[in-house]
Order: structure tokens, then sequence, then C-alpha cells
């Protein structure tokens, strides 16, 4: 796929991972379309200035259906059409599982895996009448291996996973790809919050002996849009922390 001039939109892209692959798209001419369930702060748009089209923005929360299907419409009503959808947007609430209420479990699975679905559904509705498009879900190491505190959070991601198989699968009877990337750590306002003793504990954990650049998840994201023969697969971008 030529992504110049392609309409993206990505969830979650007021920051971290999101705003990174945002950037990326619009080095390629892409027309982005930044999404947060907050108006974007000025310094955010200023990223772009340089960018053959200004990004677009739709606000809203894609754990209410309503709102994620309403943004799918909007795009459709403004742009004509959706060639990329990256379902990036997701929360945490870790604990461990002996204190995890079922408020906190399902708070994390209501946005992180039904509202991939919230979006993604409607996306391939507009996608199966177009008879292309490619579709990105961000999902984590997490969702392979498990992680001690986030029981809720793993689910989610291990959900995306088979989501995205089956989206690759239905979504082939058209011509749509559907693709998962599972960062490990990356370096993010998230990773930031962390004590240097936990930071320092997780990168021993990797071979590489680093966290991951945004801009490093970003460059996949570009990949598996421009590739047309990859579909249901699932890249690990963790510096070897996985070796399946």
């Amino acid at each position: 796929m030529n992504l110049t001039d392609k309409i993206v939109f990505i969830t979650g892209s007021s920051r971290g991972i999101g705003l990174a692959m945002a950037q990326a798209f619009a080095q390629k001419d892409a027309q982005v379309i930044l999404n947060s369930r907050h108006e974007l702060k000025p310094e955010v748009l200023q990223l772009f200035e340089k960018a053959t089209h200004q990004p677009g923005q739709v606000l809203g929360d894609i754990s209410d259906p309503e709102q994620a299907q309403n943004m799918i419409k909007t795009i459709k009503q403004t742009y004509g059409q959706l060639d990329v959808l990256i379902n990036n947007a997701g929360i945490t609430n870790d604990k461990m599982l002996l204190r995890m209420t079922s408020a906190d479990f399902e708070q994390v699975l209501q946005t992180n895996l039904v509202g991939t679905f919230n979006v993604l559904q409607p996306a391939l509705k507009l996608m199966y009448k177009q008879k292309a498009g490619t579709i990105i879900n961000i999902a984590s190491v997490v969702g392979l291996t498990g992680n001690i505190g986030q029981a809720n959070y793993a689910a989610a991601k291990a959900g995306i996973l088979g989501l995205t198989k089956t989206t690759a699968l239905e979504g082939a009877l058209r011509g749509i790809r559907c693709n998962a990337i599972a960062p490990g750590m990356v370096a993010t306002d998230m990773t930031d919050a962390l004590s240097e003793k936990v930071q320092a504990e997780l990168v021993a954990k990797i071979p590489l002996k680093r966290a991951a650049k945004p801009e490093e998840i970003a460059h996949t994201a570009i990949f598996l849009a421009e590739n047309e023969y990859i579909t249901g697969q699932t890249i690990t971008v963790d510096g070897g922390m996985v070796m399946q």
C-alpha cells in the first residue's frame, strides 16, 4: 500500500505510542486522524505543522459503543473512506489477583478488548463496502506471557490476539488485512512513572538491554500497513523478551 493521501485513524493518539504512529504515518504523507477522550493540546498539533495533511480530530471514548460508531461515521462523512485503522487506545489498572475486584477486571476489558471491538466492527463494515483496508491492533507481550499484577490487562491483550486472527480470516473475504503488534517495554510516560529500581529490573529481562522507543513501534505499524501480503500475524517488538 502506498500511504500517500490514505486515511489513517489511530485511537488513543494524543501521546506515547499512538502519537508516534500518527507522526510516522504523517511523514508518509497520509491523512492522519487523531483520537482522544479530551480536546488535544496545541503542542500535539504543532508536531504536524510541516505535514502534507494537517491531522483531523475525532474525540470519543472507545469503551462506549455508540461513541465508537459515531467516530467511524464521522470519518466516513468527512473523508469518504477509511484505509487504515489502528486500535491503540487502552488503560491499565494493575493489582494482584486476590485484590482485584470484578469492577477492576471488567474496566480494563471494557476499554482494551471490548473497546477495540467497538471501533473495529463499524470500521470493518466500511472496509467491506470499499473491498479494501487494513487493521492493526496494538496488543502486548503480556498477552502472550501473562504478568504478575496484570490479570485484567493480560486477558484483554490475549483477547485482542484472538480477535485479530478472526478478523483476518473474515476480512480476507474482501481483501482486508488485520495484524497485531505486541510491544514489550516501551519508553513512555507510563514506564517513566515507574521507580528506577523497577525499570532496571524490567530492562534486565530484555536481551537488548533497553526499552523500545515509541518510534520503533511506529515503524512496525508502517511496515504492516504497506506490506499487502501479511495478515493474521502478531509481531512482537520487545528486544527479545519473548522468543516463540
